[in-house]
């Protein structure tokens, strides 16, 4: 059977589900010029989810089904109990820092995928942030790891933040420091190639200020709570894709 080729210049990009992450990702993909928003649409029924698309230019059609004929790359942002029977599809999971072009996303290729479409998918996400490749059996683990991990996030900097209003800090700088230390530090462990734990001795220096705040995290067991959340939320995956 003949494969149709993509068109990597002017395919059109559709969207089966306009919620949260497929905002963010097309958000992201239109700021980072890889796709105008005249060749990305969707549709929802909602009116205020097609305003949030209609606000940066994305097009609205009537139904799912003319969102898939007008489009030469469907993207269903939908549970993965809901995928058709086609195999050729590619599986990824991003997370919502697609938005601000910093998703960490994972693929893997269905069966009849070719690597072209792979590159395709590849280069799409990757302009919203980066991109792995993963055998599918492993995206319960991501969805718990990657998925709901900027939650946890939000949670640790919403948490610094009010431990620096308590030390006497007014709000929005402490809110400041916060947001600005955790993307510091994200980008040092990402960049510098180092473990994070060097990078936590780093800056921990004898009977100092850090190795005190260090110790109460460890009396509060803040790398098991960490652990147990990315393992609940695998399971809950699990339950949910079964």
């Amino acid at each position: 059977m003949e494969v149709l080729t993509i068109p990597t210049d002017t395919y059109k990009l559709g969207f089966i589900g306009a919620g949260k992450m497929a905002e963010s990702i097309a958000r992201g993909v239109v700021q980072s010029g890889v796709l105008p928003a005249s060749r990305i649409r969707t549709s929802h029924s909602n009116p205020a989810r097609r305003k949030v698309f209609e606000s940066f230019g994305v097009q609205l059609l009537p139904r799912n089904h003319d969102v898939v004929e007008d489009s030469d790359v469907v993207i269903f942002s939908v549970k993965p109990q809901e995928w058709a029977g086609n195999n050729r599809f590619i599986r990824v999971m991003p997370n919502t820092p697609a938005a601000v072009g910093e998703a960490a996303s994972v693929m893997s290729l269905g069966a009849a995928a070719t690597e072209e479409d792979g590159d395709l998918i590849a280069k799409l996400f990757g302009s919203v942030g980066k991109i792995w490749k993963a055998d599918d059996k492993l995206f319960d683990a991501i969805t718990g790891l990657s998925g709901s991990g900027p939650a946890y996030i939000y949670l640790a900097i919403e948490a610094l933040a009010d431990g620096g209003v308590a030390a006497g800090l007014p709000r929005e700088l402490a809110l400041g420091l916060a947001s600005q230390t955790v993307l510091g530090a994200a980008t040092m462990a990402s960049k510098t190639g180092k473990h994070p734990g060097q990078l936590k001795d780093d800056v921990t220096s004898p009977g100092g200020t850090t190795i005190s705040g260090i110790h109460e995290l460890e009396k509060g067991g803040f790398r098991g709570v960490l652990m147990n959340a990315v393992v609940a939320a695998a399971r809950r995956s699990r339950e949910l894709s079964s």
